[in-house]
This record gives structure tokens, C-alpha cells and sequence, in this order.
């Protein structure tokens, strides 16, 4: 269960940041520059995952935000906008305590969006995410360690 709801915590707070695109830029207005920002995207993930090697929990957290927000145009409003998000998080786990299962994550996704700009659209995506997370939990769930990172990879490039 704490996997499941950690992998929900951070897909909303990587999807909600600007420092993340969507992956597929075939109806991007300008596919080449997608492309572009989803490489140099990824190649920051990569540096962050490595400045933060070693790092666990709320201290890899911290690091990984850093690191990204270090790359942004504005760190200090990237730096501002995370810790508003984690703030978000943590009343919106407030709010959903004793639910579990399927109620938790739709709890957890409704108070993320409840002040959204678009919270309808906000609410799709999210529920399109957990659609997405629960394929990728039922494909991987007989593996553990390394078999189980794996699959969880092999699955999230899938479309």
C-alpha cells in the first residue's frame, strides 16, 4: 500500500510541475521542440537521480527538487511552487486518512484538484494516471527488487 501510494504521490507531483511535458509530442504544435524538451528533460532526471544516489525518502525527495529546480528558469519560484505542492500533499493526506484502496486514491486525487485551475481536467489526468499506475501494479505484482524495478520501467515507456 505505501508503494502504491508513494508512485501516486509522485506521479501527481512530477505531473504537475512545469519541469515535465508529456512524452508523446506527435500533436505538439511543434513536434522537434517537444522532442527536445522531453531529451533534455529526461536527461535532467537523470542527473538528479544521480546527484541523489544513495539518498532515501524525504531526503531524496529534497534532493531530486533541488536538483531540478537548480536547472529551471526560475529556481526560486520552481523551489516555491514544490513546496507549495508538498504542502497540497500532506492536507491532502490529511483529509483522506482511513480510506483506503481505490476511496484513497480518489480522495487524494480529488484534494489535489479541488483548487486547480481546471479541476475537471485535473481530476482526468489523474485518473488516467491511476488507470495507467494499476495496469502497471497488476503486469508487475508477482516481482520483487530489481525484477519488480524492471517491469515498473518496461511498462511506464509503454503507451
Amino acid at each position: 500500500m505505501k508503494f502504491r501510494t508513494a508512485l501516486f504521490a509522485t506521479s501527481l507531483a512530477l505531473s504537475s510541475t512545469s519541469l515535465f511535458a508529456q512524452a508523446d509530442c506527435s500533436q505538439a504544435k511543434d513536434p522537434k521542440a517537444c522532442e527536445e524538451r522531453v531529451s533534455k528533460m529526461k536527461a535532467a532526471k537523470a542527473d538528479a537521480e544521480k546527484a541523489c544516489q544513495g539518498k532515501t525518502g524525504p531526503e531524496r525527495n529534497d534532493c531530486m527538487t533541488k536538483q531540478f529546480c537548480a536547472q529551471a528558469k526560475d529556481p526560486k519560484a520552481c523551489e516555491e511552487n514544490a513546496s507549495k505542492m508538498k504542502g497540497k500533499r500532506q492536507d491532502a493526506r490529511k483529509a483522506c486518512e482511513g480510506k483506503t484502496g481505490a476511496d484513497h486514491d480518489q480522495c487524494m486525487a480529488h484534494e489535489m484538484c479541488s483548487k486547480a485551475k481546471d479541476s475537471a481536467k485535473c481530476e482526468a489526468n489523474a485518473k488516467e494516471r491511476m488507470a495507467r499506475r494499476e495496469k502497471i501494479h497488476e503486469a508487475c505484482k508477482d516481482k520483487t527488487g530489481e525484477d519488480l524495478k524492471a517491469c515498473v520501467r518496461e511498462h511506464r515507456t509503454q503507451k
